[in-house]
């Protein structure tokens, strides 16, 4: 008789396992809080227009081959991707940054912007490479179970990239504020300033000018849509809107689960969801990690976001743009340092409807905001329209355009969201950041050491906050579950 797992969550880590899980031939099923299979990668449509909700940047295309590939699938059996060109546009003050689809191209803006700047970007590039294929091929895909996993010939003659910082290495090489924002911003996907995120990470620029940035037509939610339809072709059944209320418990084993009110038997409860929560689900003494321990972890963001339906086609913008026209070190002090709304904040604002006419009506555009902001902060609906009105002045000035007449619509989402839908603790949009001290065996475990049969998955544990890690992380946490399962 197969062993029953019952999955909490059905974000990116949890679809993942879900699949692994009974591809090893356990019967599997998934439990999500919401309307909708996704978790964090919700999306939204709205008088057709079409949103994805959280994640909107398709980076390291290898980790996805890598997932449809293990059940014999490869992503275009899902969605279709398209290599964007140009990846994305950064707005400074004075000038705008154009970020190719070569190296060529970005060897030419870099060159445009200081001369001589190629050289050093070219070596920073070959070195990041280096790292990237270390981190996938020999570091990410290990459960963070020991120190000793971190240790290889590779590793140990990189050593010193771990104690080095992003920020320490970018302005040795580079003077230009302009650049050392753009090979900056890469590490924000990590959740920490680049001044706290280890050297080694520069794999992320690798992940950005090498292998580029790409888009699943129809958005970012194909991507659920194709690993649902994948864990259901496997035998994985879901169940929508049933909040898991309790993990029960039989002298110290998991035993199954309450959702939405109904007690589930399961041999093993894996939870997919913010592990804060999950662990709240608990009684207190079979907590592994107390409010104080959480409160002294370094979280990453929070954002402000914004849907926005726009009645015309905008002018001047690209699909991804990065509005870097105001002091990136002061806001990030607002976010980590000093938690404060922001007095001058950078912002992120995707018009996927430029490159895909899924997203929005003809002759229309679809327009999503991001601010980042801290994690925990007040939230009211007062100071999310100041900051709107803030972002669309600044998209105005810097495009040369009147925007505001022609908004149809607007939603916006933040903290007090994050937390009320995905249970998100203080509201984080990435999970825990990828400091130093908090980078795999020092993260919370794939596995519970106060309960017996119950697991972990997704952002706040091993490798990390982002979609490709999410993928990784499933996987991780199945292959554990089936070598302490087997058939």
């Amino acid at each position: 008789m197969k062993k029953k797992v019952a999955i909490i969550g059905s974000g990116f880590a949890g679809l993942s396992a879900a699949s692994y899980l009974a591809k090893g031939g356990l019967e599997v099923t998934v439990y999500e809080k919401n309307e909708q299979v996704g978790g964090r990668a919700s999306q939204l449509i709205r008088d057709g227009f079409t949103f994805d909700m959280g994640p909107s940047w398709y980076w390291m295309p290898d980790i996805f081959e890598k997932f449809f590939g293990d059940f014999g699938k490869s992503a275009s059996d899902y969605y279709e991707l398209e290599r964007l060109s140009p990846a994305y546009r950064i707005f400074f003050e004075d000038q705008v940054v154009t970020i190719g689809d070569s190296m060529e191209q970005i060897c030419e803006e870099f060159e445009r912007i200081e001369a001589g700047s190629s050289v050093p970007l070219k070596k920073f590039i070959a070195k990041a490479e280096k790292n990237y294929d270390i981190a996938i091929n020999k570091m990410v895909y290990k459960p963070g179970k020991s120190p000793m996993e971190l240790v290889s010939p590779e590793t140990i003659r990189r050593v010193g990239q771990f104690f080095s910082t992003i920020s320490r290495d970018v302005r040795r090489d580079f003077k230009n504020p302009k650049l050392i924002s753009i090979l900056e911003f890469p590490v924000l996907f990590l959740g920490a300033k680049p001044s706290k995120t280890p050297s080694f990470y520069s794999f992320m620029n690798y992940a950005d000018f090498g292998l580029g940035t790409w888009h699943p037509k129809g958005g970012m939610y194909r991507i659920v849509e194709g690993m649902h339809d994948l864990a259901t072709s496997l035998g994985v059944s879901f169940r929508t809107s049933a909040p898991v209320e309790e993990i029960l418990l039989e002298n110290g084993k998991a035993t199954g689960i309450r959702a939405a009110g109904e007690a589930i038997r399961a041999d093993i409860v894996l939870s997919g969801a913010d592990y804060h929560h999950s662990e709240t689900l608990l009684p207190p003494e079979y907590r592994q990690y107390s409010e104080k321990y959480w409160a002294s972890r370094t979280f990453a963001p929070s954002s402000l976001l914004f849907y926005v339906g726009f009645d015309k086609k905008l002018d001047g913008v690209g699909h991804h743009n990065l509005f870097f026209d105001t002091d990136f070190e002061r806001h990030a002090r607002e976010i980590y340092d000093t938690p404060s709304w922001p007095e001058d904040p950078l912002f992120y604002a995707n018009f996927p409807s430029v490159s895909d006419p899924e997203m929005a009506p003809e002759g229309k555009e679809a327009g999503f905001f991001l601010m980042p902001l801290a994690p925990g902060i007040e939230d009211n609906q007062q100071l999310r329209d100041s900051y709107f009105d803030l972002i669309i002045g600044r998209l105005e000035k810097r495009t040369g355009q009147d925007v505001r007449s022609a908004i149809r619509f607007r939603e916006d989402f933040c903290v007090r969201d994050f937390i009320e839908r995905y249970n998100s603790y203080k509201g984080n949009a990435y999970g825990m950041a990828n400091t130093l001290l908090q980078t795999a065996f020092l993260r919370p475990g794939l596995e519970s050491k106060k309960v017996k049969n119950l697991y972990f998955t997704g952002q706040l544990t091993v490798p990390g906050p982002g979609v490709p890690p999410s993928l990784i992380s499933g996987k991780l946490v199945a292959e554990l579950i089936l070598q302490q399962n087997p058939n």
